[in-house]
C-alpha cells in the first residue's frame, strides 16, 4: 500500500509512523509513506497557506491553491509507478465517523491520500478532490495529523502480513461486532487472581464456548449498542441469555 500525507507539520509523522507495526510493514515493503508539506507549493511571496474567510468569520481558512497543487503533483508521481489515484481522505470533524468496517475498507485501497487541515477550516472547493471525509468523533483538534495517524494505524494492521498473527486482526474488538473477550497469559495465578479453569483445561470446544460467552458478556455490560440480535447465531442467543441471567443475580 502507498500512502501519501498532505501536511503543515510532516515532522509530526516522523516517530510514529515509523515504529511499532507500522515501521516494520516498511521494512517488509508492505507500506510506502510520503509526507508532502503543502506549504510548499503555495505561489504566496509570503508562503501563506490561509486567508480570511470571505463574509466574514472567526479564524482563517485553508486556501485551494496550495492544496491543489500538492495534490496533482502527489498523484502524479504515483502515476508513474503505475499507482491508482485511490481514495482521498479529508480529515474533518463533520465528516462520518471513522470505526472498524472503514479501517476494513480502506486496507483494501492501494493507495490512500490524507489531507490534514489546520486553522478554521478549509476552502470548500477543496472538497471537489475528496473521495472521503472522516472524523474521530464528536470533538475538535488542532489539526488532522493526530486523527491522520490513527486511521493509518487502524488500517495497515489489516493489511496482508502486517501483523505476525493473521488470527489477530479478525478477533479483534468491533471486527465481529462484540468487544474481545478477556485475556490472559502466565503465570496461572497471580497475587489470588487465578486464570479462569477452562483456559487451561485444554478442551478447546469449551474454550471457545467461554470466549464466545464472554465477549457477549463484555459487549452487554459496556456497549449493548453493538449487539445486532438479528446477527447473532442460535447458540449466541442462548449465551447471551445466561449472561443476562448471571448478571441480574
Amino acid at each position: 500500500m502507498k500512502i501519501d500525507i498532505l501536511s503543515l507539520f510532516p515532522d509530526m509523522f516522523n516517530g510514529p509512523m515509523g515504529e511499532s507495526i507500522i515501521g516494520k510493514a516498511k521494512e517488509n515493503n508492505l507500506l510506502d509513506i510520503n509526507v508532502t508539506d503543502f506549504r510548499k507549493f503555495t505561489t504566496d511571496k509570503h508562503n501563506h497557506v490561509d486567508d480570511y474567510p470571505f463574509g466574514g468569520g472567526a479564524g482563517m481558512l485553508l486556501q485551494a491553491q496550495p492544496i491543489f497543487d500538492a495534490l496533482t503533483y502527489t498523484q502524479n508521481k504515483a502515476k508513474e509507478q503505475n499507482i491508482p489515484k485511490g481514495k482521498i481522505i479529508l480529515m474533518d470533524p463533520a465528516g462520518k465517523k471513522f470505526d472498524q468496517k472503514a479501517a476494513e475498507n480502506l486496507s483494501k485501497e492501494e493507495h490512500l491520500t490524507f489531507i490534514c487541515g489546520h486553522y478554521e477550516g478549509y476552502d470548500e472547493r477543496i472538497k471537489s478532490l475528496i473521495t472521503d471525509e472522516y472524523s474521530l468523533g464528536d470533538f475538535v483538534l488542532t489539526g488532522g495529523e493526530l486523527p491522520a495517524m490513527v486511521m493509518i494505524d487502524s488500517t495497515v494492521r489489516l493489511l496482508p502480513e502486517v501483523l505476525g498473527n493473521q488470527e489477530s486482526a479478525p478477533g479483534d474488538s468491533f471486527s465481529t461486532g462484540l468487544l474481545e473477550y478477556p485475556q490472559y497469559t502466565r503465570p496461572a495465578e497471580f497475587r489470588g487472581m487465578k486464570v479462569p479453569e477452562v483456559l487451561t483445561s485444554g478442551n478447546h470446544q469449551k474454550i471457545a464456548l467461554w470466549k464466545q460467552k464472554e465477549a457477549l458478556r463484555k459487549t452487554y455490560l459496556r456497549r449493548p449498542d453493538l449487539i445486532d440480535h438479528n446477527k447473532l447465531t442460535a447458540t449466541q442467543k442462548k449465551l447471551l441469555a445466561d449472561v443476562r441471567i448471571e448478571e441480574e443475580k
